[in-house]
C-alpha cells in the first residue's frame, strides 16, 4: 500500500493508514493541530461555470469550496495518456485541442456533430462530441480538455462527458480518476475539474481530531485523506483515505451518542428500587408459564438498573413472540409495587389495544388499576382518566403518542416502557422521558446485529431475548412463484380453514393504482381488490374481512374482533398487521408480492402466526424467477438476529444514528458491516473521549466539538437532554 502524502508544507510521509507502515512522526502530529480553517477560502461561495452547472450543484448540496471538497466520489474509471488507449475501453484523458470543426450529419433531427483532434504528447487522437455545435467556439485550439468516453480502435473516441481542465501541468496519467455522483446540468468530470482547479485550498482544510488520538490510531490528517480519495490513482491510497474519513464520521456519531447516554446517566430524580417486593414476587409466581432463561436474565438487568439510582435507559430486543411484554410488565410493577406509577407507549392504536389486553390477562387476578389512552378515547372518559392520573390513582397507562401531549401529566411516572421505539422520533420520545424522568425501556421486535445495536443504539443498554418460550413450533416458509405458485398457496389455506382454523392474506397496497406494477409489468396485489377477488374466486364460500390503515378506528376495531372472536376465517390486510395481532388459531400467512417487502417486514409479518399449538406456515409468493435473495433468505431461516445479519450485509446501512438534520448531507462514507472494525474503535475512543471532558470544552476537543456540530447540525456540541 503506497503511503498517503500530509498536505502540509514539510511534506512529511505519513503511514498508510489502518495497517503496516512507521508510526507517524509524534511531533508532526501534535504540532499546532487546532488551527481553525480561513472563512473566506473554504466557506466562500463555489464559482460555477454557467447557470445551469450552479443550479446543479446546489441540487446536489455544494454551494461552498468546503462542500466541494466533501462531495467524495462514489467509484473510480479507468485514466490513461492517449498512446495507452484500447478500443472499447472507457477512459479519460487529458489533452489540448490541435483543431477543431463541426460537420453536419444526414441523419433528420440530429445537430452537426463536432469533431476535435486532441494531443497529449504522447499521441494523437480524433474526439467526437454529439450535439453540442457550440464547443468549436468553446474550444479554440489550444484549449486543455479534461475527457471521458470511448475510444474505437480506429484513432477516434466518442466522449460523453468533457470539461476544460485548468491551467495544471499535471496530465491525467495510468491509473483511475475518480468518478462523483452528478446531476443534470453538471457531469462527473466537470466536477472532478472543479476540485482540481482548488487543489491548493485543501491545505486549508481544518483538523478536528486531536494529535493524540491521531497518533494512537495511526490517521493521516483529514486534508491528506480528502486528497487521497479524490486524486490518488491508486486504489489502496484511496481506499486509506475513505478509511480515515470514515473513522471521523463513526467517531463523530459515537461522541453523540456517548454524550446523550453521560447526559442522561448524570440526571437526578430517577427512582431508585430495593429488592424486588411481593407484588412482583407474587406475579411471577402466579404466571401459568415458566419464564425463559433469556426473560430472567432480563429481569435481573433491570432490577440492577433499578438499584444504582441512575436513570435506566435499556434496549429490549427479541424475536417475534420471544416474551418482551412479560419482561415489560415486570418492569412496570416495580414502579408499581414502590407506589408509582407506569407508563407503556405503542405507535398504533392496534398495538396499543393488544398490549393493553395483554396487560390485563398477564395481570390476572392482581388488584391494580389500569386504563387505555388514544386518539379516540372518547372525551369524558379521557377527561376522567387524566384526573386520576394526575392525582396518582391510576398506576398503569398504556396508550399511543396521546400520552406525551402537555395535557397528560403523572402524579409519579417512574417507568416509561416505548415499544418498537424505532417508529417514534427522538424529539417523542424524550417527551414522555420528560414527564418525570423516569427508567426508559425500549422494546423493539426488530432484531438488531452487534453492528447496528453499537452504532445505532450506542447511547442504550442493550438485552436480548433469543429464545422462544417452550412449545412454540418452528413455522414452515415456502417461497411460491406465479400464478400456479398462487394456486398452490390458496390450496393448502383452504385446507387448514376445512380444519377449523384461519389465515391471513397480506398485500402491499391499499387500492390499486395505474402505476402499481411488479418486477414482470403485472399489477400489484392491493387488499381491497383482492377481498372481492378472493370472494368471488379462491375463497368463495368462506368468511372474509379487511383490514388496512386507511380505515376508521372503529372499522378497524371491528375487524380485528371478528377476526380474534373466530368470526372471520380470513384476514385481508396490509402491512397493519405487522405488529400487535395475536390469534393463536391462525396458521397460514399469505404474502403476496413479497418481493415488494423487506427481510424485518417479511419476518414480522410471518410472526403473526405459529402462536398456538397447531404447526403454521408462511407462504411467500414472488415472481416468476423464483424471488430474490431476500425471498431466499427468510425462506431458509426462522432466526431473525440471523436475518438481520444478512439484511445488513445485504444492503448495507445508510444512515445509522438517526441524528442528522435535513440540510446536512445524506451522504455516508462509512459502511456496515465492512467498517464493524472502526466503529469499534470509534466508540472504545469516544466513550474515552465522553469521561475525560463530556463537554468537550478542552483546548483539544474544541475543533471535535465544532465539527460536531456541522456533522450532526447546530446544537450537537451542547449538552444533550436526552
Amino acid at each position: 500500500m503506497r503511503a498517503v502524502a500530509t498536505s502540509r508544507e514539510t511534506e512529511l510521509e505519513m503511514p498508510a493508514p489502518f495497517g503496516g507502515g512507521p508510526a507517524p512522526p509524534r511531533t508532526e502530529l501534535l504540532a499546532a493541530p487546532y488551527a481553525a480553517p480561513r472563512p473566506s477560502l473554504l466557506r466562500a461561495p463555489l464559482a460555477a461555470p454557467g447557470k445551469r452547472a450552479a443550479a446543479a450543484l446546489e441540487a446536489l448540496g455544494i454551494v461552498s469550496v468546503a462542500q466541494l471538497f466533501e462531495h467524495l466520489p462514489s467509484a473510480s474509471r479507468a485514466s490513461t495518456r492517449i498512446a495507452g488507449l484500447r478500443a472499447g475501453e472507457p477512459a479519460t484523458i487529458e489533452a489540448s485541442v490541435v483543431r477543431i470543426k463541426s460537420r453536419s450529419v444526414r441523419r433528420r433531427g440530429m445537430r452537426p456533430l463536432v469533431e476535435a483532434a486532441v494531443s497529449d504528447g504522447t499521441g494523437t487522437v480524433r474526439a467526437t462530441f454529439f450535439n453540442q455545435p457550440w464547443l468549436v467556439e468553446r474550444y479554440p485550439p489550444g484549449t486543455r480538455l479534461l475527457l471521458h468516453g470511448r475510444p474505437d480502435g480506429r484513432g477516434g473516441m466518442t466522449i460523453t462527458s468533457h470539461a476544460q481542465a485548468g491551467e495544471s501541468d499535471d496530465l491525467v496519467a495510468e491509473g483511475s480518476v475518480a468518478h462523483y455522483p452528478a446531476s443534470e446540468g453538471i457531469t462527473s468530470t466537470e466536477i472532478l475539474n472543479l476540485v482540481r482547479e482548488r487543489r491548493a485550498l485543501f491545505a486549508e482544510v481544518p483538523e478536528p481530531l486531536p494529535g493524540r488520538l491521531r497518533a494512537a490510531e495511526g490517521l493521516p490528517d483529514r486534508a491528506a485523506a480528502l486528497l487521497a480519495v479524490h486524486f490518488a490513482a491508486d486504489e489502496d491510497e484511496r481506499e486509506a483515505g475513505r478509511r480515515r474519513l470514515a473513522y471521523e464520521e463513526l467517531l463523530l456519531d459515537q461522541l453523540l451518542l456517548a454524550r446523550r447516554r453521560a447526559a442522561r446517566s448524570a440526571r437526578s430524580g430517577a427512582a431508585e428500587f430495593a429488592a424486588p417486593g411481593a407484588l412482583t414476587s407474587r406475579w411471577l409466581g402466579a404466571l401459568p408459564f415458566t419464564p425463559t432463561d433469556d426473560q430472567l436474565a432480563a429481569i435481573r438487568e433491570i432490577d440492577l438498573d433499578f438499584a444504582t439510582g441512575a436513570p435506566m435507559n435499556r434496549l429490549l430486543m427479541g424475536e417475534v413472540g420471544s416474551g418482551k411484554t412479560v419482561v415489560a410488565l415486570y418492569a412496570m410493577l416495580r414502579a408499581v409495587e414502590n407506589g408509582m406509577q407506569a407508563a407503556l407507549m405503542a405507535p398504533t392504536e392496534t398495538l396499543a389495544e393488544q398490549h393493553f389486553a395483554t396487560l390485563q390477562r398477564l395481570i390476572g387476578p392482581e388488584p391494580l388499576t389500569a386504563e387505555l389512552l388514544t386518539g379516540s378515547t372518547p372525551a369524558a372518559r379521557r377527561r376522567a382518566l387524566l384526573a386520576r392520573l394526575e392525582r396518582g390513582e391510576l398506576s398503569l397507562v398504556v396508550g399511543t403518542h396521546a400520552l406525551i401531549e402537555p395535557e397528560v401529566r403523572f402524579a409519579s411516572l417512574a417507568v416509561a416502557v416505548v415499544d418498537e421505539q424505532h417508529r417514534f422520533g427522538v424529539r417523542q420520545r424524550a417527551a414522555l422521558d420528560a414527564k418525570g424522568v423516569p427508567h426508559m425501556l425500549h422494546m423493539t421486535a426488530t432484531p438488531i446485529p452487534r453492528t447496528l445495536a453499537l452504532a445505532r443504539y450506542g447511547d442504550l443498554d442493550s438485552t436480548a431475548l433469543r429464545s422462544l418460550p417452550t412449545g412454540r413450533k418452528p413455522i414452515e416458509t415456502e417461497l411460491l412463484a406465479g400464478d400456479h405458485g398462487r394456486a398452490h398457496a390458496y390450496e393448502l389455506l383452504r385446507a387448514e380453514l376445512d380444519a377449523g382454523r384461519q389465515a391471513y392474506v397480506v398485500c402491499p397496497l391499499i387500492e390499486q393504482g395505474d402505476e402499481d406494477v411488479d418486477e414482470a409489468g403485472g399489477r400489484l396485489r392491493a387488499a381491497s381488490e383482492e377481498l372481492e377477488r378472493l370472494r368471488a374466486g379462491e375463497l368463495a364460500g368462506y368468511r372474509l374481512e379487511l383490514l388496512h390503515g386507511g380505515m376508521a378506528p372503529r372499522e378497524k376495531h371491528s375487524a380485528m374482533k371478528a377476526f380474534a372472536d373466530g368470526d372471520a376465517q380470513v384476514l385481508v390486510a396490509t402491512t397493519v398487521i405487522e405488529v400487535g395481532i395475536d390469534v393463536a388459531n391462525a396458521t397460514v400467512m399469505v404474502i403476496e408480492n413479497a418481493e415488494r417487502f423487506g427481510i424485518s417486514q417479511l419476518h414480522q409479518l410471518r410472526g403473526r402466526v405459529g402462536r398456538g399449538e397447531h404447526a403454521s406456515r408462511c407462504l411467500l409468493i414472488g415472481p416468476s424467477d423464483g424471488g430474490s435473495r431476500r425471498l431466499a433468505a427468510v425462506a431458509a431461516t426462522g432466526d431473525g438476529f440471523r436475518l438481520a445479519e444478512i439484511d445488513l450485509k445485504l444492503r448495507s446501512e445508510g444512515e445509522l444514528t438517526g441524528t442528522r438534520q435535513s440540510g446536512a448531507s445524506a451522504t455516508r462514507i462509512a459502511e456496515l458491516p465492512r467498517d464493524l472494525e472502526l466503529l469499534e474503535r470509534a466508540a472504545e475512543q469516544a466513550r474515552a473521549i465522553v469521561r475525560a471532558d463530556a463537554g468537550l470544552e478542552e483546548p483539544e476537543h474544541v475543533l471535535l466539538a465544532l465539527a460536531l456540530d456541522g456533522e450532526h447540525g447546530d446544537g450537537a456540541s451542547e449538552p444533550i437532554e436526552a
